[in-house]
């Protein structure tokens, strides 16, 4: 398989939410005081390796279970080096052990300079990820891949990206890392919706399959609804800055994507949700990024 074709197995365009995850903790650090770029460069490195791990080995149990494979609807709309045998499995699980080993080498390196803590954020990140849909707990298969995504983007990897750079644990960036999850699992559950008849002919048991068609679609909207709703509880607490409102540009085409989901579901389901994740994850990050050199809170 040569490197183009590797690279693309990571899924690359999926890199935005952990980008958004790492930078979120950051900044919180920076709102205390503490911020260092080659930290923040290192963290995000070994994030996006951990991401593009998660990816390669979910492709490698998706085909390995019979999940993915030709005709599928995952191969409708991206480049599947496993489910259409431009590399064999045992490639694809290579490139996989190789992204956990620089993934584990960065978290290693950063807890020596910053906080021995690290290495459990690491271990937690790591098993989560592998048992998302390696046998035999297959988590994603146990209407679990929600709830999990939401742990490790939501919650685990702020955190993480806070401590590297304070040297400590703290409640805020997991607070303020809410929304940010919750949008991380809307993209997966947008996936799940589209493919729910699908992977309830190959036994693969999601949250929407679970649920059902109009119970999904019901918790897509409230789901999206909390995000915004988040946002407005933080700044109303003081844990945001005012500026952070800013999110609410979005608003429009959240309430667009609310609509469509309630009709017949489109093929780009997910990427349009990823990509409204990223333009409330941005203005989000930017809210907190001026509340640095002009911070603004509602009076208590």
């Amino acid at each position: 398989m040569d490197f183009k074709t590797a690279f693309i197995s990571t899924r690359p365009w999926s890199f935005t939410m952990t980008f958004s995850s790492v930078t979120m903790g950051t900044l919180l650090a920076a709102i205390a005081g503490r911020f260092d770029l080659a930290l923040y460069l290192l963290t995000l490195g070994g994030m996006v390796a951990f991401h593009a791990a998660t990816n390669v080995l979910n492709d490698f149990f998706d085909v390995k279970h019979g999940v993915d494979k030709g005709g599928a609807p995952t191969t409708k709309y991206r480049l599947h080096p496993a489910a259409f045998g431009q590399a064999p499995l045992s490639t694809i699980l290579g490139i996989s052990v190789v992204l956990y080993a620089l993934t584990l080498a960065a978290g290693l390196y950063l807890a020596l300079v910053s906080s021995v803590s690290v290495v459990l954020v690491i271990a937690a990140g790591i098993a989560g990820s592998v048992l998302y849909t390696a046998d035999p707990v297959v988590l994603k298969a146990h209407a679990l891949g929600e709830a999990t995504v939401f742990l490790m983007w939501g919650l685990l990897i702020p955190a993480g990206a806070f401590m590297v750079q304070t040297g400590y644990f703290s409640w805020a960036p997991l607070a303020a890392a809410l929304p940010i999850g919750l949008f991380v699992a809307l993209v997966l559950l947008a996936n799940n919706i589209r493919d729910i008849g699908y992977d309830g002919s190959v036994n693969t048991r999601t949250l929407a399959v679970a649920l059902g068609a109009k119970n999904s679609e019901r918790l897509y909207s409230v789901l999206l609804a909390a995000s915004y709703t988040l946002v407005l509880a933080g700044i109303f607490v003081r844990l945001l800055p005012v500026w952070s409102a800013v999110v609410f540009v979005t608003a429009p085409v959240a309430r667009k994507l609310a609509g469509m989901f309630q009709g017949e579901i489109p093929d780009n389901a997910d990427p349009r949700t990823a990509g409204l994740a990223f333009q409330f994850a941005l203005l989000y990050m930017a809210s907190l990024l001026l509340s640095i050199f002009l911070p603004l809170y509602l009076p208590v």
